[in-house]
């Protein structure tokens, strides 16, 4: 299936639920239903709607929806303003971004020790931001911002850190988050089920009101991220694709992030008077989907939120797009592979055009059977393509786009893409495919069910997008009455000369914009004082959560095929899908050439259907079938609609012994992992995380370099891989299936999955010996606007006995908003936008654990931020307060996890991996509840404190600061094509 379609149809769909309301309706009958419940609530539901939605209304317009799941003691919430980025005035875009940044630094009673002396100077921080606002004079600005910088640091005094981020840690609340966007900020956490009332008292009263402590720090963090969203082709690509739709509306004129000049000169005041107007209870929402009562439950977030009085809102009138009547041409420039888009206008959410593109959209690429998928990708006629729709308030937009293979241009594949609209347009697609479209949509839509993040999301994306539930309910239905012709006549009136094309092409931006650090002195954490608020709220007991371990040996039953081989199984008790695997226990390490092979196949045909016949034909199944090599497993897998499964797996094992090598198709092959190469080495991402953290680790001796040269894969008869493939099924192997009759499944086994003679051992894997760290500064040169850099010491050989210190070890010092290392880099001293530091568990039993730290900062900060982290790593706070909240937060993190379905079958071979043969969770449960500060602190002395580290680093050359990294070791730049071992590779500079 097309795996970023899922994200669209998160939005639409999602998360199996155990109760339904009972109706008179006929079966398929979908309708909007009224209801009061004992105590006076009023809400809705809708008939057939397998999610089991009830969507009140309290008195003062809050919206609440609310859906049960009993599968884990856990609750999805999300708290949904409608207000982002489009309602920024003109004078202060960015200023929703702020705000939701600010509504985790507490109120006049959360993250205060003395309101009454702290509200002074913060009126006169507000004043002095005014003042520096209106001044013209940068002499004149930078002494005011000097003065805010002296005032902020009194302030402080008087203001406590993180508190909101310690509760939500204290609940064991989990994706503690936040995001704004065009139409809509919204606040996530996933709490467990007995802190449901604790959770309502405290963003109660975060919502209640804003204060804008800490203020400046956090605007430098800002600051961070707009620099880093300097350094992202794609959203310079995706901005001028907006400028070119939206020319007039703020989609396309006002970003998120907002500009560098309004980011320099804000307002505290628009700030307020923003958070005054929107942020109100008749335009908010509260989500909550898990384990929860529907009564008790709304009746505390009406004791809570009910209190919010309502507010008559008008939101601004936004300007009307005139039609688009030749084709629009965008260009942008970066570091990165080239790339093209084409974008088309469309109507928004709730529109017949939202219906009519959706499924346009998966006509032209589903991940199968598409045009696209068909045309460009199996055939290889561009190095990738895709396309997605996007649907908002106001307008909508459908996206294609195409990277270009090696020799190939941007125009090229621009007209490749049109071609495929011209076909969906002539309606060169079979009758068969709106039918299986939508099939596939639903299987999607019965996958998402089961997860509870997933469904409360498509629940505040409709409440942000006005819809009505019975239309989200009834909208696979809706698409399933559009016929071929209708939607063919859409595409012909739709698909016209009326597209913006934006080319990405590889070169220096020249509008690159870089905020500049001002300078600030740090500010006072206070981290062993608390508010009033915060002490009163560890007072309250929730009612305890016991943990719940599974018992491998129960929960994962075991059969035999009639030749022998093992079948492990657990039963899907949720829905009608399955999901096999033919596990290897080989791959990478013990053959180079598996992966090629795996990856071949996906191009091949065989002597009855061609390489496109194959693929639609699984597509009519509604079944998937791959083929994954990792460095020590393979799996061959099949998954999809459970009374698909015989022909799937006749279909799949046809594949797997009919397989016909296709030379063109090969030499393809090998272009596009040329191309794949060339365009990984413009990636910083990958550069860092791949090439230079591979290179810390491994040095010249690693599995990434460890490759096939470009001639050496031209060499290979491709014959050979076909016989590789083959060749696999006479290995040793194994089975696991998840799905409902487990003994029809065998069956299909037995008819389909034929094994001939004794079954081989495997070849014997190579090894690659991970070396001593220490003294060394790896660097590569990128053109960045800031530098990244990962801090890496090898540790001691795995232990059982550590994972419990370890893991409280990482709550406490190195994740999360209110760790020690956030707190420290970026809470106090704003040296960077994202930092953490973690103490890195092996995957394999005897291979060692490692110390790791990361933190990305501005140019000119790098000699603050290296000081900051080492002195850090070498000297571990002890904060008690803070550590008996990480301690709880861990247990209650412990307590409400639950592992279920495929799941357990998949963390039992992680463990046992690492030589670990029960749930471990218990032991580190019993051990955790022990530990003292005095054992983390043992704990780090033993295996953080002191360790020697390889240091990778990655930025613009001419901004590097040498002497801050020579304190860390000897500097040697690596050239990006000797880090990945590609030809021409050039040696290594001293």
């Amino acid at each position: 299936m097309k795996t970023f379609k899922l994200l669209l149809f998160s939005m639409l769909l999602v998360s199996v639920v155990s109760c339904k309301q009972t109706t008179t309706s006929t079966a398929n009958e979908v309708i909007t239903e009224q209801h009061t419940s004992q105590d006076g609530f009023k809400y809705e539901t809708v008939t057939n709607d397998p999610t089991g939605l009830r969507l009140y209304t309290l008195d003062n317009g809050l919206k609440v929806y609310l859906s049960k799941n009993t599968d884990e003691p856990k609750i999805q919430t999300y708290i949904a303003v409608r207000a982002g980025s489009n309602y920024d005035p003109k004078n202060s875009t960015g200023l929703a971004h702020y705000l939701e940044h600010m509504v985790f630094k507490g109120t006049h009673k959360i993250g205060t020790a003395d309101w009454e002396k702290e509200k002074e100077y913060l009126k006169q921080i507000s004043d002095l931001y005014e003042k520096h606002r209106a001044e013209e004079d940068p002499e004149k600005k930078l002494a005011i911002y000097k003065e805010i910088d002296k005032v902020s640091l009194e302030a402080s005094n008087y203001s406590v850190a993180n508190e909101y981020d310690k509760m939500t840690a204290s609940l064991g609340a989990t994706g503690t988050n936040a995001h704004t966007w065009f139409e809509e900020t919204v606040y996530k956490n996933k709490i467990p089920a007995n802190e449901l009332d604790k959770w309502l008292d405290l963003e109660a009263e975060r919502f209640s009101t804003l204060v804008l402590r800490l203020f400046h720090t956090e605007l430098e963090a800002v600051f961070e991220e707009f620099n880093r969203g300097q350094d992202n082709d794609f959203r310079k690509r995706y901005a001028a694709m907006l400028d070119g739709l939206f020319p007039k509306h703020p989609y396309g004129q006002q970003t998120t992030i907002g500009t560098g000049e309004h980011l320099k000169n804000p307002s505290m005041v628009d700030i307020h008077n923003y958070f005054d107007k929107y942020y109100v209870p008749n335009n908010m929402a509260v989500v909550l989907v898990g384990d929860l009562d529907f009564d008790a439950t709304i009746k505390k977030v009406n004791e809570t939120f009910g209190k919010f009085e309502k507010k008559e809102l008008k939101h601004p009138v936004l300007p009307k797009e005139d039609p688009i009547t030749q084709p629009i041409i965008k260009e942008v420039f970066g570091p990165t592979s080239e790339s093209v888009s084409i974008a088309y206008r469309s109507g928004g959410v709730n529109t017949e055009e939202e219906k009519f593109v959706t499924l346009c959209d998966m006509i032209m690429a589903n991940g199968n059977a598409g045009l696209i998928d068909l045309n460009l990708n199996q055939k290889q006629a561009v190095q990738r393509a895709s396309c997605s729709p996007t649907f908002l308030n106001d307008y909508g937009y459908h996206s294609f786009s195409g990277n270009p293979k090696s020799g190939q241009s941007l125009d090229e594949v621009k007209d490749l893409l049109l071609e495929q609209i011209e076909k969906l347009k002539k309606g060169e697609f079979e009758e068969w495919m709106i039918e299986a479209v939508v099939n596939d949509l639903k299987l999607s839509q019965t996958r998402q069910y089961e997860n509870n993040t997933a469904l409360a999301s498509a629940y505040f994306n409709a409440f942000i997008h006005h819809e009505n539930w019975a239309d989200k309910v009834k909208f696979l239905e809706d698409l399933k009455k559009i016929t071929k012709k209708e939607l063919v006549d859409f595409a012909n009136k739709f698909y016209q000369n009326n597209y913006v094309v934006t080319y990405k092409r590889k070169g220096e931006d020249k509008n690159i914009v870089k905020v500049e650090n001002p300078g600030i002195t740090p500010v006072k954490l206070n981290r062993d004082k608390s508010s009033e608020f915060l002490k009163e709220f560890n007072k309250k007991k929730s009612a305890p959560l016991q943990p719940k371990f599974v018992d491998y040996k129960t929960a994962i039953k075991e059969t035999k095929m009639a030749n022998d081989i093992k079948v492990s199984y657990v039963l899907n008790e949720n829905n009608d899908l399955f999901d096999l695997n033919i596990i290897f226990d080989m791959g990478k390490d013990n053959d180079k050439k598996l992966s090629l092979a795996a990856g071949y196949l996906e191009y091949l045909g065989t002597d009855k259907y061609s390489a496109e016949q194959i693929k639609k034909e699984f597509y009519k199944l509604g079944v998937d079938y791959y083929v994954i090599a990792q460095d020590d497993k393979t799996y061959v897998g099949l998954r999809g609609l459970k009374e698909n499964l015989p022909k799937g797996l006749e279909l799949l094992e046809h594949l797997w012994d009919n397989a016909k090598a296709d030379q063109d198709a090969y030499t393809k092959y090998v272009e596009k992992i040329y191309k794949g190469r060339q365009d990984g080495k413009t990636q910083k991402g990958n550069i860092l995380w791949n090439g230079l953290y591979s290179y810390g680790k491994y040095g010249e001796n690693s599995r990434l370099r460890d490759i096939m040269q470009i001639d050496e894969l031209k060499a290979i008869n491709p014959e050979d891989l076909v016989n590789i493939v083959k060749g696999m099924k006479n290995y040793k192997q194994r089975i696991f299936y998840y799905g409902k009759d487990v003994d029809a499944a065998v069956t299909a086994l037995n008819d389909y999955h034929k094994i001939y003679g004794e079954l081989k051992d495997y070849p014997e894997a190579k090894k690659y010996e991970e070396l001593k760290t220490g003294g060394n500064v790896f660097y590569t040169n990128y053109d960045m606007v800031q530098t990244e850099m990962i801090f890496l010491a090898k540790g001691e050989p795995f232990k059982p006995e550590n994972l419990a210190a370890s893991t409280l070890f990482n709550t406490y010092f190195g994740s999360g908003l209110s760790s020690i290392v956030f707190q420290e880099i970026r809470e106090s001293k704003s040296l960077a936008y994202s930092a953490f530091a973690s103490y890195s568990n092996a995957r394999k039993k005897d291979d060692p654990n490692y110390v790791l730290a990361y933190v990305g900062t501005q140019a000119n900060k790098l000699s603050q931020a290296v000081d900051a982290m080492m002195d850090l790593m070498n000297n571990m706070p002890e904060a008690e307060k803070q550590f008996n909240a990480a301690k709880n937060a861990t247990l209650k993190k412990l307590a409400a996890q639950r592992i279920t379905k495929s799941n357990i079958f998949w963390s039992y071979e992680r463990l046992k991996k690492l030589g670990i043969d029960n749930d471990n969770r218990e032991e580190m449960y019993n051990t955790i509840k022990n530990m003292t500060i005095e054992d983390l602190k043992a704990f780090f002395d033993k295996n953080v404190k002191g360790e020697s580290y390889n240091v990778m680093v990655i930025g613009n050359k001419k901004d590097l600061d040498v002497k801050s990294l020579q304190k860390l070791g000897k500097i040697q730049e690596l050239d990006v094509d000797y880090l990945f071992n590609y030809v021409n590779e050039k040696k290594i500079k001293s």
